[in-house]
């Protein structure tokens, strides 16, 4: 029996309006979101037994979903960047690269450089950009977040040509442009968190003087303590990036052409400047469901297996407000490690409904990590309670090992590793799983590492 016949039954049974049915482009599986969750979403329907014709994915962007953390790392290398098709989904965790062409031979619609303008949840229809208006058995949400723009906070002169942000490969590439127009310029990278130390690493690998600019006392502050930060503040310094802590941008200067010029913080100082990148943090984007079902916490509320109040809507990756098992709490967590297991859970719990059957509830264990210049961490857990640094002596050198346990009634909570191989790193994630007791955090000190491989 052909599939829109089978879909055409199928949604009778679920009480849509014939109208509806006949107006609308039938898909059994619709996901809207075309990054990294997307993309894990795709490869886990084909793996549970997807047919031709049942699942389109919608994309704003014109690629393929691709593994986004590349781009704030090897895209902007000076020497062998990475390019795509080089990144696509899934090798960021080991699988197969998906070109293209495999979403086709799947029998999957990629519909690439599409907006969804509109949504009716009653109805279960979408309407695009493009005037077309799809109708979905299931709906998976996977919009993610888009940077924080300036802009926003009405930052004078945050409309200056030479100012950058980036979350996609079309931002990606705009930086690429304007590092090989660079002439010995100073760059200023706004922020102090994750995109902010990843691209100082790669402006510097590329010979660009930076200024880095943040308001909070150290880098990292979400995760950092200011005696772990101090070595990653040093270490930088030690590559030529001046740091500028504990003050804003209050405004940018542009030139006769727009161009930005000057950048004016609040302490009073100002860098001159024509070579600007912001990361400042991101905001979910929940449109066009926003307001048409249940939001917690800056995303959707979800249960376990990632469905949203509304049965025939899931949400995951960085919009979705779930249940974290481990901590007995709900969390909505930005990292691309969560926006590829949530796809998965979400795929796999559909799959499971049915046939009249569960999947076993989401049990996250909350992954941070960075890499730039030769230097590479890794944190699992919770970094709640008391900070506990080992190895810290010899932590002034370049390739040291040294690491901290976050320890809160007598329970290791979270665990961080600098330079680790993953044999070690797998240690420190066992660690934070198990939240081993105790008795005194002298044993910490002194074990290091070694008390991670007693667990």
């Amino acid at each position: 029996m052909p599939t829109n016949i089978i879909l055409r039954i199928f949604f009778s049974r679920c009480n849509v309006p014939e109208s509806v049915v006949m107006a609308a482009i039938l898909r059994k599986y619709i996901v809207v979101g075309g990054g990294v969750a997307g993309g894990y979403a795709a490869r886990e329907f084909v793996k549970l037994g997807l047919q031709p014709g049942e699942l389109t994915i919608f994309s704003k962007e014109a690629a393929a979903p691709y593994e986004r953390p590349a781009l704030s790392k090897a895209y902007l290398f000076p020497d062998a960047p990475a390019r795509l098709p080089g990144f696509h989904v899934c090798v960021g965790s080991g699988g197969e690269k998906q070109l293209p062409d495999w979403y086709a031979e799947k029998g999957i619609e990629l519909k690439l450089e599409t907006e969804i303008v509109k949504a009716d949840v009653e109805n279960k229809t979408l309407t695009t950009n493009k005037g077309d208006i799809y109708e979905y058995g299931t709906l998976i949400l996977a919009t993610g977040s888009t940077f924080l723009n300036l802009a926003d906070f009405k930052t004078p002169g945050a409309d200056a040509k030479g100012i950058y942000y980036l979350r996609d490969i079309g931002d990606a590439d705009k930086i690429v442009e304007a590092i090989k127009a660079s002439k010995g310029d100073e760059a200023v990278v706004v922020g102090g968190g994750y995109i902010g130390l990843e691209l100082a690493a790669c402006l510097t690998m590329n010979k660009i003087k930076v200024n880095m600019v943040f308001p909070e006392p150290c880098l990292m502050p979400r995760l950092f303590t200011p005696e772990l930060a101090s070595f990653y503040e040093r270490y930088y310094e030690g590559k030529g990036v001046n740091i500028i802590k504990g003050t804003t941008v209050t405004a940018f200067e542009k030139d006769d052409n727009g161009h930005v010029s000057k950048v004016l913080l609040k302490n009073g100082s100002s860098v001159n400047s024509t070579f600007v990148v912001v990361g400042v943090g991101a905001r979910p984007l929940l449109a066009p469901l926003k307001g048409l079902i249940e939001e917690e916490k800056g995303g959707f509320k979800v249960d376990a297996s990632f469905k949203t109040s509304n049965p025939n809507v899931y949400a995951v990756g960085d919009i979705a407000t779930f249940p974290m098992k481990m901590y007995g709490d709900s969390r909505r967590v930005e990292h691309v490690d969560h926006a590829r297991k949530s796809a998965m859970q979400a795929v796999q719990a559909i799959k499971a409904a049915e046939k009249g059957e569960v999947v076993d509830e989401y049990d996250y264990l909350p992954f941070f990590y960075s890499r730039s210049f030769n230097l590479s961490w890794q944190f699992y857990g919770d970094n709640v309670g008391e900070t506990v640094l080992w190895g810290r002596n010899g932590a002034a050198a370049s390739e040291s090992k040294f690491g901290a346990y976050w320890v809160k009634d007598n329970k290791v909570m979270g665990a961080f590793l600098e330079g680790g191989s993953p044999d070690e790193n797998k240690l420190i994630a066992k660690v934070a799983r198990e939240q081993p007791t105790v008795n005194s955090t002298d044993e910490l000190v002194s074990g290091g590492l070694g008390f991670a491989s007693k667990i």
